[in-house]
């Protein structure tokens, strides 16, 4: 069975260590495979109260934790109001296609309509059929944008 929660700052090294190896599975294909500490203190930082940033992971009984959902609530004009970031979803190679994205989805939504969000956002590539079909389901639709960055 697996149970969808949200975590927060009372959460023990046991499970942040947990967290953050799981998240380092993921920064493998997209970020710097040294970066440990810094995500480390990221998630730190995200759990602090206040810091409008949310971590819900999905927690098997046998194999701990194999997903995860960190987002940001912001502000937005265009939506009248608070809307949700959607910065990562990840679920361990192993447990993937037997509905932990959507099921850490939908926990999210649910969360969002009770704190009366706007909207959610986020991305993916654009060759990432099988996640554009779980966002499709779900009543999320495609916005033609071109996204920038910058990075210090």
């Amino acid at each position: 069975m697996v149970e969808i929660v949200e975590v927060d700052n009372s959460a023990d090294k046991l499970l942040r260590t947990q967290i953050v190896d799981l998240l380092m599975e993921q920064m493998e294909s997209i970020g710097p495979k040294d970066g440990r500490p810094e995500l480390e203190g990221t998630i730190d930082r995200a759990l602090e109260p206040g810091s409008g940033a949310y971590l819900f992971i999905a927690i098997c009984e046998q194999k701990g934790v194999i997903g995860a959902a960190f987002l940001n609530v912001g502000l937005s004009l265009g939506k009248g109001g608070r809307y949700i970031w959607l910065n990562d979803l990840f679920v361990t190679k192993d447990s993937r296609n037997r509905g932990i994205a959507k099921k850490l989805l939908l926990r999210i939504i649910y969360w969002a309509e009770q704190k009366q969000i706007k909207g959610i956002e986020l991305e993916t590539g654009r060759n990432n059929a099988a996640t554009k079909a779980l966002y499709n389901s779900l009543g999320f639709y495609d916005v033609i944008s071109k996204r920038y960055g910058f990075r210090f």
